[in-house]
């Protein structure tokens, strides 16, 4: 049996979709189990119960881990007797450095080491920038035609949810990724300012990207969501991004056999949620 983590979310609901399409007993996790959309066959269970017994394989999302606490959930996977777990990292994980260079990969590394350090086999997923984090823009969008935020010309080459739900989904499915941490990219590199046109030809009207001054940017990333050293951490990023091109993974093609999707097919995907 397969458990997944987080199965509601924007990756999470993909491993479950893929390891359902391939006739995979699933056991999907969720802090809401009547409110879940899943395929058919897939049984629900509340996240906080942890029910694992009888699982050979987890998916961990890391949100979910550090919500739950990551040695009640870990030791809960060894005492239940799963084999493998693939977690959702961070390309922001750094191999040849320690200590990491930003809070985000010193805490995705940290919990790497957990899993590693509870004894199964392990694949840490590790993508750069998600699509998704492109829904931030959708208060702005529904409001108006201009979104305001830090250095406009930053490239990113963002990931597809449904790749990394597929990439997560063959590392539980098969041997292939058994000890490996392959970093996922999308096939291109796209600005800030780029993103949001192309959010506007998904949802049918012009839009454009206005830079905000770093401070700015600060105050309002700190007030919402993000601690100030992760603030911080992200606009050092952005900063270095200006004008650069960021290099493409080929992981996602060789692992799935197919292109990664394009942020314009993840745009029209989700364009329902910027209207």
């Amino acid at each position: 049996m397969f458990v997944v983590t987080g199965a509601t979310g924007n990756v999470g609901s993909h491993v479950v979709k893929y390891l359902a399409d391939a006739g995979a007993e699933v056991l999907a996790l969720t802090r809401d189990p009547e409110a879940a959309r899943l395929p058919a066959g897939v049984r629900t269970a509340r996240t906080d119960e942890l029910p694992l017994e009888g699982a050979t394989a987890l998916f961990l999302n890391p949100a979910v881990v550090w919500q739950v606490g990551p040695e009640k959930l870990l030791e809960r996977a060894k005492s239940s007797g799963v084999r493998r777990i693939v977690m959702l990292s961070s390309s922001s994980v750094l191999d040849d450095t320690d200590p990491q260079r930003n809070p985000i990969g010193a805490r995705h590394r940290a919990l790497e080491d957990e899993v590693k350090a509870t004894g199964p086999e392990w694949t840490f997923v590790r993508p750069g920038g998600f699509a998704a984090n492109a829904l931030q823009w959708a208060d702005q969008i529904k409001a108006g035609d201009v979104v305001y935020g830090p250095y406009a010309r930053a490239q990113m080459a963002l990931i597809h949810e449904a790749d990394m739900g597929e990439v997560a989904a063959r590392a539980l499915l098969t041997d292939d990724l058994v000890g490996k941490a392959p970093e996922l990219t999308g096939p291109e590199s796209l600005s800030f300012a780029d993103q949001v046109r192309i959010i506007g030809e998904a949802v049918g009207r012009p839009l454009r990207y206005e830079e905000i001054p770093h401070e700015t940017a600060r105050e309002q990333m700190v007030g919402g969501f993000l601690t100030p050293d992760m603030a911080d951490s992200l606009l050092r990023v952005y900063a270095e991004l200006v004008d650069r091109s960021q290099a493409i993974s080929p992981e996602v093609e060789r692992i799935t056999g197919h292109p990664g999707r394009t942020f314009a097919q993840w745009a029209a995907d989700h364009a329902a949620d910027f209207s």
